[in-house]
């Protein structure tokens, strides 16, 4: 048997292809948008993709099993279970096969076995794997999904705060802790492989190590420690981090079944010019340069997301699904920026200028840098307004006593709330995301924002007064 993991650094997304080294096949489990690593060990290894599945209907990424099927006839395998709201749409039109707790089905050599295990959605399942093609008559291993993670479990409240499914966060819960109870029958020794690791909203405490066995999980995983229902429950919805808002989007694309990805390059953009004159209400302008070239000189339409590591969460935060997208990008990272869109179902990139073109003009408008010590003094001055865009929890842990809350996922809900009259200087936890903020104010017309370089860590570093909220 060969077995290859991969992950999406940017959704801390998992995904595994297992191939039978008899027969030639493999098979994709939770496979992304991006095919394209798929298709390349399997090639290098000499296997035939025939054949994927997943193990829920995912809210954090789109899904390539329906572009699989229809463009690649690779055969689907997937969930029957959960209610009527949460069934995969599209899986009669590429001929799938709907399958429920105890099923099993096979890819050469590679046995893989179904079991119901609900509470992050109803219609969860994870797979046992077998290598019969080796000679083993027990599993080896089970892809949990969301399930079941290093360190943790699936949150169940997406449904209801993400895709408006009232009522089903405490259900899923219940569903979760029941799940538990029947992986507690599980060999110690079976290896868990989940869909998700550190960095994940999927879950709140999720490890950064890949994988793990039942037994080690049943010692350290803090929900199996729990054995009154209640308890747990009330423990597993508590202090769960805001889903981004595209979560929801994702959830119902996935139900339909991502369509196959354009094929079309966007346009080049050849001068500051051409960008200015397709610059309207249809069109929303993405820099994706690091955060002090952006501070140097922008187009003041733009919102700068720098192509790192959150750059997917927060384009899926704040970057609307109705709009064409124009990016400024340096021209080598210009398939990793339209990829990691497209993972996420933006697929309306339709132009770019190379990030070269903006830095020739000095006119641009820029934006001010401050330490902590200079933003404190400020404030405490009462000259300007201290915002802290960072989230619920980090805000309750502790918080400049002056500051205003906006975070920045929400931030465009609350432009009303904010002082217009006097300069602004914004905070998050380490400078990275209060950039961001900068920029969406900007572009809704805040012309005195300030970046407070190295964030609350600093603040905290520096001495710098501290409170708490009580409530």
């Amino acid at each position: 048997m060969f077995f290859r993991s991969f992950f999406d650094e940017k959704l801390a997304h998992m995904s595994y292809l297992i191939g039978c080294q008899k027969t030639g096949e493999a098979i994709i489990v939770d496979p992304g948008r991006n095919l394209t690593p798929y298709f390349e060990v399997a090639k290098k290894e000499g296997f035939t993709i025939s054949a994927v599945t997943e193990t829920h209907i995912h809210a954090d990424y789109a899904s390539g099993a329906k572009e699989l099927a229809e463009l690649f006839n690779v055969h689907l395998y997937l969930s029957d279970e959960g209610d009527k709201d949460w069934k995969y749409e599209f899986a009669k039109d590429v001929g799938a096969t709907l399958v429920k707790e105890g099923d099993e089905f096979s890819i050469g050599g590679v046995h893989l076995k179904v079991m119901h295990t609900p509470g992050h959605t109803p219609e969860s399942i994870s797979i046992l794997l077998t290598d019969k093609g080796g000679g083993a008559r027990e599993p080896m291993g089970v892809f949990t999904g969301d399930f079941l993670f290093v360190g943790d479990v699936g949150r169940p409240d997406l449904l209801e705060k993400s895709a408006g499914s009232a009522g089903t966060a405490k259900v899923g819960a219940k569903d979760m802790f029941a799940s538990l109870q029947k992986a507690r029958n599980l060999s110690d020794d079976l290896q868990i492989w989940p869909a998700h690791g550190a960095g994940s909203a999927c879950g709140k405490s999720l490890g950064a190590v890949p994988v793990s066995t039942i037994g080690y999980e049943r010692k350290h995983n803090w929900a199996f420690q729990i054995t009154d229902e209640d308890e747990f429950v009330d423990e597993l919805l508590s202090s769960q981090p805001e889903p981004p808002t595209y979560f929801g989007v994702m959830k119902k694309l996935n139900k339909k079944g991502a369509e196959q990805k354009p094929g079309n390059m966007p346009r080049r953009l050849q001068s500051l010019s051409d960008l200015k004159e397709m610059i309207d209400d249809h069109v929303y302008v993405l820099d994706t340069r690091k955060s002090p070239l952006f501070a140097y000189g922008h187009i003041k339409e733009a919102v700068n997301i720098s192509i790192e590591k959150s750059f997917t969460n927060w384009a899926g935060w704040l970057v609307p699904y109705d709009k064409d997208l124009i990016v400024v990008v340096e021209e080598e990272k210009l398939d990793e920026v339209i990829t990691a869109l497209q993972s996420i179902g933006l697929d309306r990139t339709i132009a770019f200028i190379d990030q070269k073109t903006i830095e020739q003009d000095v006119t641009l408008p820029m934006y001010k840098q401050v330490d902590v010590h200079e933003a404190y003094q400020t404030v405490r001055s009462s000259e300007a307004a201290l915002i802290d865009v960072r989230n619920d929890d980090e805000w309750t842990n502790g918080h400049a006593p002056e500051a205003i809350h906006a975070f920045l996922g929400h931030i465009e809900d609350h432009l009303e709330d904010l002082p217009k009259d006097q300069p602004l200087y914004v905070l998050c936890g380490s400078g990275v995301r209060s950039a961001i903020a900068v920029s969406v104010l900007q572009k809704h017309g805040f012309d005195r924002v300030v970046n407070v370089k190295g964030g609350f860590t600093a603040w905290v570093g520096a001495d710098l007064p501290v409170t708490k909220d009580e409530s």
